[in-house]
């Protein structure tokens, strides 16, 4: 950031990831104690990003962890959608509530707050990083042990808002196995050594498909090439979740919480151990 500059903005000519990470941070509603934050980010949309986001928020609620999702998604919600929440956020002047799933999973989703949840949200870009910001310091979020945000994808201004103002623990990337996988997989990488977030592990979704009836497994997109891209940027998790039209289908009843499926557990188990 050059000297005269008064923006957090990522427009600068000089590099603003080179100020420390404390001169950002913003600290948390004081009603609020949050002990782990993993954010989900992909490069591209359309990969499954929130469904990992929810499923990973359901697998450690089943594991008694105490989580919570920021859907910091502003323009494109989908996580009340995955968990059928109709209710609305509540609060005062200077605090708000968040919502919980049936399982208690609490949740804050500009979604909560809209009168109807299919309303488009035309708000630029500042608006949109200042709203993600209130949902971290202004929410009550109480007693967390993790807590996902689920990021829009790419590496714009909320992205970069969420890593400058929260103290992330690490992030998740999440892909798929087409060619441009690398090149998306580099650039999220990069922008996370930027901005010195550490990177957990890649959860490649849409991996491969099952045959129903025989059994036999398809690469529905190709060969994918995900171990030699972790291996590349010494990335020690990987997961890779096949595509099954019955993940998508509960997803969009809203059963996220009634999923059943093993291929997340090495992220999950990967998650304690840290």
């Amino acid at each position: 950031m050059s000297e005269n500059c008064s923006h957090n903005c990522g427009s600068c000519s000089s590099d603003c990831s080179s100020r420390k990470p404390a001169d950002l941070l913003v600290p948390p509603n004081e009603h609020s104690e949050i002990k782990k934050v993993i954010a989900v980010v992909s490069g591209k949309g359309g990969v499954g990003k929130s469904m990992v986001t929810s499923s990973m928020a359901v697998l450690m609620n089943r594991l008694g962890k105490k989580t919570a999702i920021l859907d910091a998604d502003i323009t494109g919600p989908s996580i009340p959608k995955a968990f059928g929440m109709t209710q609305k956020a509540y609060g005062t002047k200077t605090e708000i509530i968040p919502c919980e799933t049936k399982t208690g999973i609490k949740v804050m989703s500009v979604n909560l707050l809209l009168d109807n949840e299919t309303d488009p949200v035309v708000w630029r870009g500042p608006i949109i990083a200042e709203t993600v910001k209130q949902f971290w310091k202004d929410v009550v979020w109480g007693n967390v042990d993790y807590m996902f945000i689920d990021m829009p994808p790419g590496t714009g201004d909320v992205p970069l808002t969420v890593f400058q103002s929260i103290a992330i623990d690490g992030i998740i990337i999440v892909t798929s196995p087409q060619e441009l996988v690398g090149m998306i997989v580099d650039k999220a990488v990069k922008m996370a050594e930027m901005m010195n977030v550490p990177i957990l592990g890649i959860v490649e979704n849409l991996s491969y498909f099952v045959c129903p009836q025989c059994s036999e497994v398809h690469k529905i997109f190709g060969e994918s090439n995900i171990d030699a891209i972790a291996k590349k940027h010494n990335i020690p998790t990987v997961c890779k979740l096949p595509i099954d039209p019955s993940i998508a289908a509960r997803c969009d009843r809203g059963e996220t919480e009634e999923l059943e499926g093993e291929w997340l557990l090495p992220m999950v188990s990967f998650l304690e151990e840290k």
